[in-house]
């Protein structure tokens, strides 16, 4: 974290633990903050119907989902989108199991709201292929970008060996992300043709080294950078809390929704995008909360 600039971000960090109905932001009177854009965030909910394996309780993220369900329900104004940033899914020991954890996950992550968009995490195509994933869930591509309300976000896939070849059917080690040339091209065009503030999400971390850093994150925070309207970027992958300031961008490293038992145990959080610039994303559960300025 770039202690320099503490005054300049404003960032609060803390551990929200008390109730739900306490979590739930009011919506601000004042004019500078009315119609802010809301977005709902998780990741790492490796679900499945097995038994729990050490921290992990596969079967409890459905409860843990249907809480954060409830709570954005609760919000005025709405959520205008929730993004699910990788691992949605554990592995199965067939295709057929694993379509049916994906359905059975997916039916309720629906309820957030209709707009959702999918991040691919490795244990997402640890035996599916990512076609089979991203067709069981209606989307079209493993990376793109979209605009909401004035603002450009974009989705990355890390989910590909050094070599190029995309992630699937367990053709891959864990600990060896690479986001790909012809990736690499989209992002920066994609960049260049956008004039707004931009918001990124990918599941394995730009912000860190293998194994749980992407091999070429180096390069890809250089384009970040150089097109100087990255705001932020959201990543899982970890498990943990984790926020870095690398050259003028807050990369926010987000809890995992499957470790622990529920309810106490999970993580979510909610992102505002006030209207004066300022971002905040307030977390629920073992998630940290942040603010910080444009």
């Amino acid at each position: 974290m770039d202690f320099d600039r503490r005054n300049a971000i404003r960032m609060v960090s803390s551990v929200w633990t008390t109730s739900l109905f306490l979590n739930v932001p009011v919506r601000s009177e004042s004019p500078k903050f009315r119609n802010p854009l809301r977005f709902g965030l998780i990741t790492d909910l490796h679900y499945a119907d097995k038994a729990a394996a050490g921290s992990r309780h596969y079967r409890d993220t459905l409860s843990k989902l249907n809480e954060a369900i409830e709570a954005f329900a609760r919000l005025d104004p709405p959520l205008r989108f929730a993004v699910e940033i990788g691992d949605f899914i554990d592995a199965a020991e067939s295709v057929e199991a694993e379509r049916k954890y994906l359905s059975t996950v997916d039916s309720f992550f629906r309820k957030l709201c209709d707009d959702r968009h999918y991040v691919l995490g490795n244990h997402c195509v640890g035996t599916l292929t990512s076609d089979e994933f991203l067709g069981d869930v209606g989307q079209r591509s493993s990376f793109y970008s979209f605009d909401r309300d004035g603002h450009h976000f974009v989705v990355l896939d890390a989910c590909f060996r050094k070599d190029g070849v995309a992630y699937g059917r367990g053709n891959f080690e864990w600990s060896e992300s690479f986001i790909p040339e012809h990736e690499l091209r989209f992002l920066e065009e994609d960049l260049k043709s956008s004039s707004s503030d931009v918001i990124v999400f990918v599941h394995q971390r730009l912000d860190i080294e293998p194994p749980y850093g992407v091999i070429n994150a180096a390069e890809v925070r250089k384009i970040l950078e150089k097109s100087g309207r990255v705001r932020a970027v959201f990543q899982g992958h970890s498990h943990k809390n984790d926020h870095r300031r690398i050259g003028g961008i807050d990369y926010v490293t987000l809890v995992a929704m499957v470790e622990g038992s529920a309810p106490e145990s999970s993580g979510y959080s909610l992102v505002t995008w006030h209207a004066d610039g300022s971002i905040e994303l307030q977390g629920f559960r073992r998630q940290s909360s942040y603010r910080w300025k444009e």
